[in-house]
């Protein structure tokens, strides 16, 4: 992943680590930091640059925080990387993701490290999926020292977009993301950092960090649960400098383009092809020189420095060209647009209409769904790392999907914001789930996705009160994921509609019937100005040394058991054993994902997601195994889950759960 990058090594200001402190907090809990910063930062201060996450910083963040953080320090920064309150190697126990603590901690680390004498007093934050919304909830809060903020692939808003809904529907990414963070919650601190007391913390965090999982279930819709730590409540109250970063393969792009509309403080979106990863290293390429980028901006807002970044546009966005699909792309043909003042939406639409298997530019009639449950296997992860072959394949594959497509084009089509489904909708059940997808056709019939969208129709209104499907008709309005894309000269635009997108989201609680009347599709035009690639080569820090004790490997499959007629999509990773030279540690982590189906029974659905993660160095060892099982029932989520810690004295803990959840018109 990061191996490839050039490694920089004249940076003006030498070095130096600091492999472990304690920065403490108010109710005397201690959070453990690694910090690099410049040798002379005593006599020369300089600001912060924070990373505030649960993953690890020992051994789960670390190949990427080698490569940025002392990058950071060699230019006058300190990097610094803090474990998160019960993660990693910090005290206490983690209840939670985005809680009151986590940001009350964060702001007693920010002052700390304000407090420092190699400090300015200046601190910027930078993170990634949830290093990137807590910088957007810790902005918020408005903590004197902190100057700018860097977020990749966050959300303003955790209930519209975040692993738990879109538009309504619950994602199927609720279980994936509630094991895999279930599975991190419970690692042990490494006893190179903390000792011999490491097994005693060990234990704190299986007793006390417990399965998140159950109260993200237990808030279907848009309550106080998810208000807390969503920023869309009052943009206002982030006033400090915010760079907004992401993919059009990642899962959180929607959100760039809202707040750059609706955000008061000086303000920049940048849009590439890549997945959920930092844009340095990421794929698809073009990967671009991401940490000069950063450094450009904390010069401007740390320093004081003017370095121009405030005079370009504020968004840059990656259009891509035309290709086949693929689950896997090592590039994206594209170019790049600016929009100096991008207001939520697109200047210029092209509205067209399904019509008898045509998208067209006149009204049709009325269009019948009934799709079969399984529809949606050719989709894809709702959110793309893109290292792995997890991308979208042949759209054409989707034989349930009721599709329209337009004449060849005359010329290319370029797209950039939101594409908007309207209709009228009448349904023959009270709940039920409406899904567009949108994709290009080449001239062999392959069909490569560009946009999707989802609702759940009873949350037409409203996320916070949904409201039964009245068995007549109800306008709809559906707007599909942000999305850059030329549509070239001679290809087809498909339009294809469903009420299932399985294993996306879970299905409706009961087969739905769907008539749409009066329906069409809005088309945000490109209206931006094509752009140099202005950006510098990728480059970072000398990268982590290890070894590879054991190769990975990574499977995606689908399979139909023809007796029963139930279908199984299965993923498995496993990331290999490998060894940090550096630390010594000894890592490895495996996740299995299993969901099934019945075709005619959206009461047959159900999932397990599982992971083992172990780690050892000499004599020590530990190793953590989880399962987490959903079956949606037609009145509720009946939730099974399973934990055990081992060391190399046996059994540490062992521990289940379950529960039956009712199902609140999801």
């Amino acid at each position: 992943m990061t191996s490839d990058i050039p490694v920089r090594t004249d940076f003006p200001r030498k070095v130096r680590e600091i492999e472990n402190t304690w920065i403490p907090m108010p109710d005397g809990t201690r959070l453990a930091a690694r910090i690099w910063l410049p040798e002379d930062a005593g006599d020369d201060p300089v600001p912060a640059i924070l990373e505030y996450l649960p993953y690890r910083k020992r051994d789960g963040t670390v190949e990427r925080d080698h490569l940025t953080h002392p990058y950071f320090a060699g230019f006058g920064y300190a990097g610094v990387r803090v474990d998160m309150r019960g993660t990693g190697d910090s005290e206490g126990i983690c209840l939670g993701e985005y809680l009151l603590q986590e940001q009350e901690d964060c702001l007693a680390v920010i002052e700390w490290l304000a407090a420092q004498p190699w400090c300015s007093g200046r601190v910027g934050m930078i993170g990634i999926s949830w290093g990137g919304f807590n910088g957007l909830q810790v902005a918020a809060r408005r903590p004197e020292a902190l100057g700018a903020v860097i977020s990749l692939c966050s959300t303003d808003d955790r209930y519209a977009d975040d692993i738990h809904c879109m538009g309504g529907a619950v994602l199927a990414e609720k279980l994936g993301w509630g094991a895999t963070a279930f599975a991190i919650a419970h690692t042990p601190p490494d006893p190179a950092i903390v000792g011999e007391r490491w097994r005693d913390m060990w234990l704190e965090r299986l007793e006390g960090n417990g399965l998140w999982l159950l109260d993200w279930f237990r808030h279907q819709h848009r309550d106080d649960f998810y208000r807390h730590g969503s920023i869309c409540e009052n943009y206002d109250d982030v006033n400090v400098p915010v760079y907004l970063v992401g993919g059009w393969a990642d899962g959180y792009t929607n959100t760039i383009l809202r707040m750059l509309d609706h955000l008061t403080c000086p303000r920049k979106g940048l849009i590439g092809p890549w997945g959920h990863k930092y844009p340095h290293f990421a794929l698809p390429g073009p990967r671009i020189g991401f940490l000069q980028e950063c450094l450009r901006w904390w010069d401007q807002h740390l320093k004081g420095i003017d370095t121009g970044i405030m005079d370009e546009p504020r968004l840059r966005a990656w259009i891509h060209h035309p290709a086949a699909p693929a689950p896997f792309y090592e590039t994206r043909a594209g170019h790049w647009v600016t929009a100096s003042g991008w207001a939520g939406c697109a200047d210029a639409t092209k509205t067209l209409f399904p019509d008898g298997g045509r998208l067209a530019g006149e009204p049709g009639g009325p269009v019948s769904l009934s799709t079969p449950e399984n529809t949606g296997h050719a989709a894809g992860n709702w959110c793309g790392y893109s290292v792995v072959p997890d991308a979208p394949v042949d759209q054409a594959g989707e034989a349930g999907m009721v599709c329209f497509d337009t004449a060849p084009l005359d010329s290319d089509l370029e797209l950039l914001g939101f594409p908007v489904l309207s209709a009228e909708v009448v349904s023959d059940v009270l709940q039920a789930n409406l899904v567009a997808v949108l994709s290009e056709v080449d001239g062999e019939g392959r069909a490569t996705r560009i946009s999707y969208g989802i609702l759940n129709l009873t949350h037409r209104n409203s996320h916070s009160k949904p409201e039964p499907l009245p068995r007549e008709p109800v306008p709809v309005r559906l707007q599909l994921n942000a999305c850059g894309q030329r549509v070239g000269k001679g290809h087809r635009l498909r339009l294809a509609l469903s009420n299932a997108y399985w294993p996306v989201i879970w299905p409706s609680r009961s087969r739905a019937s769907l008539t749409l009347t009066g329906a069409r599709i809005d088309l945000p035009i490109c209206t931006g100005d094509p752009a140099p690639d202005r950006f510098e080569d990728p480059e970072g820090a000398a990268p982590l040394e290890t070894e590879v004790l054991s190769e990975g490997n990574y499977g995606r499959n689908r399979s139909i058991d023809l007796v029963t007629g139930i279908e199984t999509c299965e993923i498995v990773n496993d990331s290999g054993l490998e060894r940090h030279l550096h630390t010594g540690i000894e890592t490895r982590a495996v996740s299995r994902e299993r969901f099934s189906i019945h075709p005619e029974d959206p009461n047959s659905a159900v999932g397990t997601c599982a992971w083992t993660k172990q780690y050892a160095r000499g004599d020590w060892r530990a190793d953590v195994g989880v399962s987490v099982t959903v079956l949606a029932l037609k009145d509720a989520w009946q939730i099974d889950a399973t934990l055990k810690a081992v060391d190399g004295d046996g059994v540490v803990a062992e521990k289940s759960w379950s529960e039956k959840i009712p199902r609140e018109l999801a």
